[in-house]
């Protein structure tokens, strides 16, 4: 039998411990990693784009011009007394921060089987990167917002300065369900067919192009606000627009993210075992 030599290094690896099983210490010390697998994401997604960064402008542009078309002209939907554009704009951003990190994070891990399968580390590593990439989207998409915002004479407060807290709100409510569609997708594989009718679904049962007093107040407004973008959505109409804080709603829907987050992480860890064997 062959001897270790001294200057080699013994790693153990054990089962996490906890309830969760979600080492902050290990994610630490894994940052190096998080920040390269963003990095990748990124520079994947504009890779040979003949429109390059523009598409994260383009994206939220033509929508809210259909949907003006469509909802604000034609079906005359109501906006809370603000111009339909600026109102859809101001929905659409954290909409398809949530949108586009949600089906990025669900086949991150097929996505990344090649990792997986030859080295260890923490694989709640892969959606949450997927997640953080789309971050770059948002920031180009919130100057566009603030333009538009100056081009109807809107001004922004220090209200505005909520935006950073609603934000990580939409980014932690994409990585709760993104954990749970992500674990699913190593296992079965329509997953990733089923997500883009879901997010289509969600965009309609959100108040994206259309007010929240479209819906009765009492428990179908409480149930209706169980959806974590239901919360967001007026967060952001509030923080930038003012009128009446949205604290009942934000609250029903923040509390819906922690435990989508929290039950989502436990799956994931009680399915991570099988991930290198299945994908």
């Amino acid at each position: 039998m062959s001897e270790v030599p001294n200057s080699a290094k013994l790693v153990v690896l054990r089962p996490a411990k906890g309830w969760l099983g979600i080492d902050l210490k290990e994610l630490w010390f894994y940052r190096e990693l998080i920040y390269f697998l963003t990095w990748r994401d990124i520079k994947v997604r504009y890779k040979q784009a003949a429109l390059g960064i523009a598409w994260a402008v383009l994206q939220p542009v033509l929508t809210t011009a259909i949907t003006s078309v469509v909802f604000g002209m034609l079906l005359k939907v109501q906006s809370d007394g603000l111009p339909y554009p600026v109102f859809v704009l101001s929905a659409l951003l954290p909409w398809h921060l949530f949108q586009l990190s949600l089906q990025k994070s669900s086949i991150s891990l097929v996505g990344n089987a090649n990792l997986i399968t030859k080295v260890y580390f923490p694989r709640v590593i892969i959606p949450l990167s997927s997640v953080l990439a789309v971050l770059v989207d948002f920031a180009i998409s919130l100057v566009l917002l603030f333009i538009t915002m100056a081009v109807f004479r809107l001004p922004i407060t220090l209200k505005a300065l909520w935006l950073i807290p609603l934000t990580l709100l939409a980014v932690l409510a994409a990585l709760a369900v993104g954990l749970w569609l992500s674990a699913l997708n190593v296992q079965y594989r329509d997953i990733q067919q089923i997500v883009p009718f879901l997010v289509q679904i969600w965009m309609y049962a959100s108040p994206i192009v259309y007010p929240i007093s479209t819906i009765p107040e009492g428990t179908l407004r409480s149930l209706y606000s169980l959806n974590p973008m239901v919360g967001v959505v007026q967060g952001f109409r509030w923080a930038l627009f003012g009128g009446t804080p949205p604290d009942f709603t934000l609250a029903i829907s923040s509390a819906a993210v922690v435990l989508l987050l929290i039950t989502g992480l436990f799956f994931f860890r009680r399915m991570e075992k099988t991930f290198a064997d299945v994908v």
